[in-house]
């Protein structure tokens, strides 16, 4: 208890975080030199930040600042110090605004603070002798990945776009795919230390004002030194972080934001990952993959009951086969029960137990065919599979059953598109499998209602997580068990849209007495 209070002491004295740049809210001076000291104090031991002193034709001295590695440096030599060694304009800041300006973003900074943010953000600052301001200069390098398709939603008809990790990049994406001046996008800042820029993507008059608001209020509360990936945000804002079924959906393709945009919803970007956040998300909208809306309804609608029945198998099956092996035998037919038995026989382990170890073999071999190079992780998963569960049956460790239940089990697991939401379905399918181990069927059931009520209770955003299912709303139930066509969509989904909500102008379906013309 003792080492309790002396801990919470120590934790409640100590600074959490520290405030950046503290101490730099002083004016730029018009004596370059003493400008210069300050900011070598401030930049001190970061080799990485050059100091570059450049004579102007007009007698004076020019100071330029910048990370090296950052800004694009030849643009930075060819163009921007050439034009302003050669510039015949009264002073250096007339020659930057005359010759830079049309090609470059450049802005004034009064304060040592605006210089070290703009140099820390990857631009140029010049100060000049005689000056009391600078300018920053954005001159960034282009030094990124190139726009591919999203390795983790691959699609087979729709755009082959993915985000990158550019925050410019990803927004401009969006820009090229919704032209419209109602696309309002927040920039702000998170990190008191990366200072991570994070945007706020929403339609004006269609998402809820109580939505955006939710949204910016719970960013603005979050205090951290860092953020390196929009993990670190969703666990900052989700409703309930600790329960296995994210309540924001996550995508990296740029057309899957926009369509949900359109119907209400926020997304979050991050800048330095390609993973944009998406709320609120519900249970089906886990189920749901953008090429469902590509194909034609009557392909897609199928497509979904496949999903749906899969899902399903992949929580269930091993618990199921557990029951019917352990507790409840008359369930089986005759034939099923002897030839289950008999393959049974050579095993030293109970059911639980087999299936158990096989489970948790399966997992470990799709995680180190996720952590492999891409050109073995999938030989390693297969040849793995194959190998392991052969030798185990022939060994008489595994009972052949087993392997089949386990391997459909993980096949059935990948028809989910969504790769954080059949995540818990793949956590769940433990305890489920425990409890059928110990009760049979009224484990399993015991499992399955426990699970039901906690998606019940489940938020998003103030959006229950199952709608519109519970509760119950037949406008939203078009785009869940069935895919409508569009032009039977006419309304948007209450859930999050707040006015506007005619998306599709009614009697637009087309009309069978002109075929053919």
């Amino acid at each position: 208890m003792k080492f309790r209070k002396y801990r919470s002491a120590r934790i409640a004295t100590e600074p959490v975080l520290h405030a950046p740049h503290a101490g730099c809210d002083i004016p730029i001076v018009s004596t370059l030199s003493k400008n210069e000291q300050l900011l070598k104090g401030i930049f001190q031991n970061c080799s990485d930040v050059v100091f570059h002193s450049t004579p102007t034709p007009m007698h004076t001295e020019t100071l330029a600042l910048y990370i090296n590695g950052l800004p694009d440096t030849k643009h930075l030599d060819d163009i921007i110090l050439n034009s302003l060694i050669g510039s015949d304009s009264q002073s250096p800041q007339q020659a930057f605004h005359k010759n830079f300006t049309p090609v470059s973003m450049s802005r004034k900074v009064a304060l040592l603070s605006d210089v070290v943010d703009s140099v820390l953000g990857g631009e140029v600052v010049f100060l000049f002798e005689g000056e009391e301001h600078g300018l920053a200069v954005s001159v960034q390098g282009n030094e990124r990945r190139a726009i591919e398709d999203p390795p983790s939603e691959p699609v087979i008809r729709g755009p082959r776009e993915g985000f990158v990790e550019s925050l410019l990049t990803n927004t401009s994406l969006l820009r090229r795919r919704l032209r419209s001046a109602n696309l309002k996008i927040e920039m702000s800042e998170i990190g008191q230390l990366s200072r991570t820029e994070v945007a706020i993507v929403y339609l004006k008059d269609i998402a809820k004002d109580e939505l955006v608001n939710n949204v910016r209020d719970r960013l603005n509360r979050i205090q951290i030194d860092g953020v390196l990936e929009s993990g670190y945000i969703e666990e900052f804002i989700a409703d309930a972080p600790y329960s296995p079924f994210p309540q924001i959906q996550n995508t990296e393709r740029p057309d899957v934001v926009i369509g949900s945009l359109l119907e209400g919803k926020v997304a979050i970007i991050t800048d330095g990952t390609p993973i944009a956040l998406i709320l609120p998300m519900t249970f089906w909208a886990g189920l749901q993959a953008s090429e469902d809306y590509y194909e034609r309804s009557f392909i897609s609608t199928p497509i979904r009951w496949l999903r749906i029945l899969f899902t399903s198998v992949s929580l269930l099956l091993p618990s199921m086969y557990v029951s019917l092996v352990s507790y409840d035998h008359p369930a089986l037919p005759t034939n099923l029960l002897l030839s289950i038995a008999s393959s049974q026989r050579l095993s030293p382990f109970p059911a639980i137990i087999e299936t158990l170890l096989m489970e948790i073999t399966f997992e470990a071999l799709r995680e180190a065919g996720v952590r492999l190079p891409k050109g073995v992780g999938s030989a390693v998963t297969i040849v793995g599979g194959i190998v392991i569960g052969q030798a185990a049956v022939q060994a008489g460790f595994i009972s052949a059953p087993v392997v089949i239940v386990v391997a459909t089990t993980g096949i059935a697991s990948f028809i989910i598109p969504r790769y954080n939401f059949g995540l818990a379905f793949r956590l769940l399918r433990f305890p489920l499998l425990l409890l059928s181990g110990f009760m049979g069927f009224f484990g399993l059931m015991i499992g399955i209602i426990a699970i039901i009520i906690h998606l019940a209770a489940l938020r998003s955003f103030g959006l229950p997580y199952l709608f519109p299912v519970a509760p119950l709303s037949m406008v939203g139930l078009k785009d869940v068990f069935l895919r409508k066509a569009w032009f039977s969509m006419n309304l948007r989904p209450s859930s999050a849209a707040q006015n506007n909500l005619l998306r599709i102008p009614p009697e637009q379906q087309p009309d069978q007495r002109n075929k053919g013309d």
